[in-house]
């Protein structure tokens, strides 16, 4: 089994880690593991340390927290491979020969959540653009200009991109980023899933700055060419961290779409072992979504497409499919409705595994667009949701960076002015309700108002 261990070696080996200047490889950091399989390509990453506030519980994410990279308190992380028939006597054994050695964790496979076939495409991206109402928030200012919208998938082709929306596209290969061993420049990836995410951010949001992370063109060995691994998603969202770090505090402004999540809970631990990932707050990538979130970056991911009455096949979840990172408190999940406002049959529903109130909103899916998948395919699943939702909130940071609207505080604002589609305000289908830009709009002018 693939796993990630988790050490605290010296305060220099975690300085140099931690410094995005300086370079420590697995084996400076985790020589000598017995029975490990060290993966000498994957690059150690550093984990901050959550620090509560004074009596709070440093393992709970629904809470504030700080968190702490400084050499005393980080910890580290590296990639091996243990033997199934070992890796209990493994993670037994190994804090005792290596008391460096604090936690050992699942690597789970983590695929997109690719679109449904079979059903055609319900309206067409213009009528994405109306719903949004895209001309509204343009005549507020609020088109994504200076925004960085990292989209976090397959890679993005820009010039498919630019050509289906008529439009030039941004993007920003300085700050993309891709793991070790994927091929290939930013922005000039094949036509695929990733490219479908970018259109559809871009609907709501065309002057954003895209960064192309490729997370889920990592390989593994038997794996299919649209799946990566957690670790791969670490090291993105470690890289994020010094992104969102460089940015000016007083236009601080990071939007992280991410249409991918852990199907099956075969590359898990079990639910209640110390390293599992899908209900485990404790798990080092939903702590690193936790600190992202706290240096204010809004992250949105796909709730997925595991719903009554027609999902994926590949959900092997038995119940409460929206798992890990993607119901995690600190995000925002997206569910998928069509342009009528009614949820697709294959939307996730709830509750979710960290958090139980998931998804949050719902967004629009099933269009056709950005022809990723070839003339008459939709821009489909909760992948498409996705970052149509991620594009409101890039338009929304135009004007609103995070130092003036805290993603909390937006994550909240979205909620509060959603469309309820039930009689009860929160449920299991829809979350809050459907994404309400003129309710948006509305509230960011009151709230301007109350600020003069």
């Amino acid at each position: 089994m693939r796993v990630l261990i988790q050490l605290r070696p010296s305060p220099d080996l975690v300085s140099a880690v931690a410094d995005p200047g300086q370079s420590a490889g697995a084996a400076d950091v985790a020589d000598g593991l017995p029975g490990v399989e060290l993966d000498q390509a994957f690059v150690p990453v550093a984990v901050a340390r959550p620090v509560p506030a004074a009596g709070g519980d440093p393992l709970s994410l629904n809470q504030p927290l700080d968190f702490s990279l400084a050499a005393h308190d980080a910890s580290v992380l590296v990639r091996g491979t243990v033997s199934d028939d070992e890796l209990a006597s493994r993670i037994t054994m190994l804090p005792t020969i290596r008391p460096d050695v604090v936690g050992i964790f699942a690597d789970p496979v983590i695929e997109s959540t690719r679109p449904c076939g079979g059903d055609p495409p319900v309206g067409d991206w213009h009528d994405v653009e109306r719903l949004l109402n895209v001309p509204a928030l343009h005549a507020e200012g609020l088109d994504g200009t200076g925004v960085a919208l990292a989209v976090v998938d397959t890679g993005i082709n820009a010039a498919h991109t630019a050509r289906q929306l008529g439009r030039g596209v941004t993007l920003d290969a300085a700050r993309s980023w891709s793991p070790q061993g994927v091929p290939g420049r930013p922005g000039d990836f094949e036509v695929d899933h990733g490219t479908m995410c970018a259109f559809d951010a871009l609907i709501a949001a065309p002057q954003a700055s895209l960064i192309d992370i490729p997370v889920l063109l990592s390989t593994r060995p038997g794996g299919s060419a649209m799946d990566g691994l957690l670790s791969d998603a670490i090291s993105a969202f470690a890289h994020l961290r010094d992104v969102l770090a460089a940015q000016p505090a007083a236009s601080r402004a990071l939007v992280v779409s991410n249409s991918w999540g852990s199907f099956s809970p075969e590359w898990d631990f079990p639910v209640g072992h110390p390293g599992n990932y899908s209900d485990n707050a404790a798990h080092p990538f939903n702590l690193m979504v936790a600190e992202l979130d706290q240096a204010g970056a809004d992250i949105l991911f796909a709730a997925g497409n595991c719903g009554l009455p027609c999902p994926d096949g590949r959900c092997a979840f038995a119940n409460r499919p929206i798992a890990g990172a993607n119901s995690h408190p600190k995000v925002l999940s997206i569910g998928g409705v069509d342009v009528n406002g009614e949820r697709v049959g294959y939307s996730s529903q709830g509750p979710g595994r960290l958090t139980a109130r998931k998804p949050d909103l719902c967004a629009y899916t099933h269009f056709s667009g950005s022809k990723a998948f070839g003339d008459g395919e939709p821009d489909s699943g909760t992948s498409a949701a996705t970052p149509v939702a991620a594009g409101l909130v890039a338009a929304v940071r135009t004007l609103w960076p995070s130092t003036r609207l805290s993603p909390a505080q937006l994550r909240a604002l979205l909620r509060r002015t959603a469309e309820d589609r039930s009689k009860v305000g929160f449920d299991y289908d829809y979350g809050y309700g459907n994404v309400d830009p003129a309710g948006i709009i509305a509230a960011l002018q009151r709230r301007s108002k109350s600020a003069a």
